[in-house]
């Protein structure tokens, strides 16, 4: 059986209960997989009248939803190719990818983002609601025993979906992912997370707030519908902890950004409890990182016994009362937060990959976690480093193009291999390191090859007032730092000058510049998913950057 197939017949063998829930208003509204089912028949009924079939394009327009989930069931089954785009993304921006790829067919998730793509695109294709898929009211499940449609035969290189890259330098490309694609991905995920979980017949329970556009979000919802399991949706971001602690789950997905603001929350609760209890936090994460270290002391056993007795358990069940793991994904996450939640007891696996290799190329293995490092290969591909050490991956979850775009295909696929355009490192255990994109090199006057994600991070986490750091340099007689956020300039200075004292003398940074505006999605500055549009934010703050050259002030 296909990917596809797998979750139908998954779908109907737990028609009784739940699979899919949305937390919504402080309550659980829960779907059974025979009501899925129903859905996604009502859906496919909806798409056959529209005149839908196999090879035409339809766009997803909508925020995650029980019904959003449905909706691309009932696509894939067809053999419809699903464009999922970002509700919340610039209008101008969606239709400029919808107009890539010529869908028939519009489904948004509300009448304000049907008429604002309206009046950019006049010409659109038909637009309706995510609601008019399903009819005036949902389809009754099928009495037990009635067969529900199975999908459409497709072969492993027939195309489900077309997801489009951020475009952090440029027009966005749609990635177009098979089912040969899909269907070794889901087997890898599955077997990492029957790993993780052990085994257990009751189901898992997992937590969601990511957006499904996303092919690692997708990915997660897809290998969900394939196993046991119960996965919570978040509808309102604002409610997120809220949300989490209602779900009670057993692990889920994560962006490194969030976790950084549960550990940072943390820390400031224990600091507002009083010198006593922080005290007792702070010597026992110490106590934590010296054995990590290899540099443990008799009197950090004491220290870790207590903080796993009195204090560890506590900020855990804050998180929630079943939490096992987590998962981490889209960017880097810093050694010390991974640490943070291993002293918790809460193991977090990362993972590494990119839209154009199904969303993962590597995957911590569950009892083999390094930390500041996103696993080995997953199974079945292969891993080298290339040119300027950039990470070529071959193997069955690579894409087989990007839509329309021959010339950009040809690009990243030379000699069998994909160049993902990032660099990176392997040690002798086959655990990888992702160290940052060679289109991100800072070359300065000098020609040293600077990376400048290792030090934008270091002076992240030194200013917890900023939002973001983006070096500058290229060509020029030193680097430089734009600071966004709520930092003042005596901060910045002792945080540049404590960063340098690590680092060799061509990457020490020398000025910088704060911007009191945050880089944002709003503003054209970041990406959909959090990257830093560096070209558009040298752009931006063409002046400023010329100033911190022809100035010396402010100057280190």
């Amino acid at each position: 059986m296909n990917f596809l197939e797998t979750i139908f017949e998954r779908l109907r063998t737990s028609a009784a209960r739940p699979v899919l829930q949305e937390a919504r208003g402080g309550r659980i509204v829960a779907a059974t997989g025979g009501e899925l089912l129903a859905a996604v028949r009502a859906a496919r009924a909806f798409l056959n009248h529209a005149g839908l079939g196999k090879g035409d394009r339809c766009a997803l327009l909508a925020h995650n939803s029980i019904r959003w989930a449905a909706a691309d069931l009932a696509m894939m089954a067809e053999g419809i190719l699903v464009v999922p785009l970002y509700a919340r993304q610039a209008p101008v921006e969606l239709v400029a990818m919808m107009k890539d790829c010529s869908p028939s067919l519009l489904v948004c998730s509300d009448a304000t983002l049907r008429n604002s793509i309206a009046q950019l695109w006049p010409d659109a294709p038909r637009a309706v609601l995510l609601d008019d898929l399903f009819g005036p009211s949902p389809e009754p499940a099928s009495p037990a025993g009635e067969p529900f449609a199975s999908p459409r035969s497709l072969a492993e290189a027939d195309p489900v979906t077309i997801i489009y890259t951020s475009g952090t330098s440029g027009e966005a490309k749609g990635v177009v992912l098979t089912v040969g694609n899909l269907n070794h991905m889901l087997g890898c995920t599955t077997e990492r997370l029957d790993l993780l979980m052990g085994p257990k017949s009751d189901p898992d329970h997992v937590f969601h707030y990511l957006p499904f556009c996303f092919a690692g979000s997708w990915v997660l919802l897809l290998s969900c519908l394939s196993r046991n399991a119960v996965l919570t949706l978040s509808t309102d971001l604002a409610q997120l902890m809220e949300e989490m602690r209602l779900a009670a789950p057993d692990y889920f997905l994560n962006v490194p950004a969030l976790l950084e603001r549960v550990r940072s929350s943390v820390d400031e609760q224990l600091k507002k409890k009083g010198r006593a209890a922080h005290w007792f936090y702070t010597n026992a994460k110490a106590a934590w990182l010296r054995r990590q270290a290899g540099d443990s002391t008799l009197a950090d056993s004491l220290w870790l016994a207590l903080g796993r007795a009195l204090l560890f358990p506590s900020i855990r069940r804050r998180l929630g009362p079943n939490l096992q793991a987590l998962i981490c994904g889209s960017a880097p996450l810093a050694q010390e937060t991974q640490h943070f939640f291993m002293m918790l007891g809460l193991p977090v696996l990362q993972v590494y990959g990119l839209t154009e290799t199904t969303a993962i190329c590597t995957m911590d293995h569950p009892q083999r976690i390094e930390p500041g490092r996103v696993g080995p290969a997953i199974p079945g591909i292969e891993m080298k480093l290339g040119e300027n050490n950039e990470i070529l991956v071959r193997g069955p979850n690579v894409f087989q193009g990007y839509w329309g775009r021959p010339q950009a295909t040809a690009e990243v696929l030379r000699d069998g291999w994909f160049h993902s355009g990032d660099q990176g490192e392997v040690n002798g255990s086959g655990n990888w390191s992702v160290t940052g994109r060679i289109k991100n090199l800072i070359i300065p006057s000098s020609g040293h090859n600077v990376a400048p994600e290792p030090i934008e991070d270091q002076l992240l986490r030194s200013l917890p007032g900023a939002k973001q750091v983006v070096l500058v340099g290229n060509g020029r007689s030193c680097l430089a730092a734009l600071i966004a956020g709520s930092v003042s300039n005596e901060e910045a200075q002792a945080a540049i000058a404590a960063v340098n004292q690590r680092l060799p003398h061509y990457k020490r940074v020398h000025a910088f510049r704060l911007c009191e505006e945050a880089f944002t999605v709003d503003n054209g500055l970041l990406t959909v998913n959090g990257k830093l549009k560096r070209d558009a934010i040298a752009a931006r703050y063409k002046d400023q950057i010329e100033a911190m050259y022809r100035t010396s002030e402010p100057r280190l």
